[in-house]
């Protein structure tokens, strides 16, 4: 079996591939002044970047994990999400936690390559 990584930060990589799928690692929106919705779409469109650099894109993503600071925010954030993903709707959970570093949402992907 082999490993890809790809998209290197100081603390992780952004993708990694394995047995035909793609890990794009926790994503925070690049302005975290932003409402939910707002942040949403920032991150959506950070993650449709590094699926395309490797090598899928967000039809493909079958999971995601999403962490909120705010659970009464969450009807800012659907809208966008299906949005974005139209009928390729994936798998999720959303999970209310204490303390983002300041941003309201994280958002966690697993893709099937190509």
């Amino acid at each position: 079996m082999s490993i890809t990584r790809s998209i290197r930060t100081p603390i992780q990589h952004r993708a990694v591939e394995a047995n035909g799928f793609v890990f794009i690692g926790g994503t925070i929106a690049d302005d975290i002044s932003g409402s939910m919705g707002d942040q949403t779409r920032n991150i959506l469109g950070k993650i449709a970047g590094y699926l395309k650099e490797a090598g899928t894109d967000k039809s493909r993503v079958v999971s995601a994990s999403i962490f909120v600071t705010d659970l009464s925010k969450k009807n800012e954030m659907d809208p966008v999400w299906t949005e974005f993903f139209g009928d390729n709707l994936p798998t999720r959970a959303t999970v209310g936690v204490a303390d983002l570093g300041g941003a309201l949402i994280e958002v966690v992907v697993t893709a099937l390559k190509g």
